[in-house]
């Protein structure tokens, strides 16, 4: 009797072994291709700000591509290329904390805006549309407000921005235990990766913030892009400071100068988006004079469903050729 317990110890424990050798496997491979993929495309270029890393993808009518939360310029470009094809010159920066671009001591939405900015004035480009997406939202907002006239049109997606107080909210707030495992999750990759592979939907409801039965009976197309978005956020580590910023930076929005943008606006955003920007997109549209809001009932917060919509509104607001 004995013996036969020994005998399924080991077993057991040879095959406890053998499945972390397999784990820690593939997730070396995972996270060196994943380092791999973000070390190579994107250029480190000097500016008045410091250095910024930015992608390019076509020609045309400049458009300056603010990613959201987990971001970098690879989330920047996977959002915005689709307008490289329409006559739209795409330029996709990592903000600060992202990347290679580095977190300095003053990293505020206005001095994220000025780094814009900076940008453009280091690729020599006068003015240019600007479009933000979630937390890359507050500084887009901030360069239109702060530099009128180096943009020719805005756009918000799903933005992280202020509303008042008055104004109901159109998703609650992540549970404090939700949030803290979420804090854990983006300072490790290993932990990232893990999850990934053993609760996906858990990830796609609190990180892309999305239902998951909208993903499961979206199209192969759209599936796929949410998939890329998901898997793409690795190495998180890369990204863990601005994570960390942009999530404190959300729990303190404060107004902003609605009244003096003067540059045409399109804000989107979904009701069932679980961050809740649907409220605030919706406030922010409603003082911005001139503004066009377009609110899908479902969609969460990567529009599930209505990308191609959402592409084709853009290009007409930029003036794609």
């Amino acid at each position: 009797m004995r013996s036969r317990l020994a005998r399924a110890s080991l077993i057991t424990g040879a095959i406890t072994a053998s499945a972390a050798l397999w784990m820690g496997w593939q997730f070396e491979r995972d996270i060196t291709h994943a380092r791999a993929r973000v070390a190579s495309g994107s250029v480190l270029i000097a500016t008045r700000c410091g250095p910024i890393e930015y992608q390019e993808a076509g020609s045309g009518v400049p458009l300056l591509a603010v990613h959201g939360s987990g971001g970098g310029y690879d989330q920047g470009m996977a959002f915005a290329k689709p307008l490289a094809q329409q006559g739209i010159r795409v330029i996709a920066m990592s903000r600060f904390g992202y990347l290679r671009t580095p977190m300095p001591p003053e990293a505020s939405a206005a001095a994220q805006a000025d780094a814009h900015v900076c940008l453009l004035d280091a690729l020599r480009i006068d003015n240019a549309a600007v479009m933000g997406g979630s937390a890359g939202a507050p500084s887009a907002l901030q360069m239109a407000i702060r530099h009128p006239d180096r943009v020719t049109a805005l756009v918000l997606a799903v933005p992280l921005t202020y509303k008042p107080p008055t104004h109901a909210d159109s998703a609650p707030p992540l549970p404090p235990a939700v949030e803290n495992a979420l804090m854990r999750l983006i300072g490790s990759d290993f932990l990232f990766w893990s999850v990934l592979h053993v609760a996906r939907n858990q990830l796609v409801k609190v990180v892309l913030a999305t239902p998951p039965e909208l993903l499961a009976r979206a199209s192969p197309g759209e599936h796929a892009r949410a998939t890329a978005m998901l898997e793409n956020i690795l190495p998180v580590s890369a990204r863990a400071k601005g994570l960390a910023y942009d999530t404190a930076a959300g729990k303190h929005l404060v107004p902003d100068s609605l009244a003096s943008v003067r540059a045409p606006t399109l804000i989107i955003s979904a009701r069932d988006d679980r961050y809740g920007t649907y409220a605030s997109a919706e406030y922010t549209a409603s003082a911005i004079a001139g503004a066009r809001f377009i609110g899908f009932e479902e969609g969460g917060h990567i529009w599930i469903g209505h990308n191609d919509d959402v592409m084709l509104e853009i290009a007409k607001l930029v003036g794609a050729r």
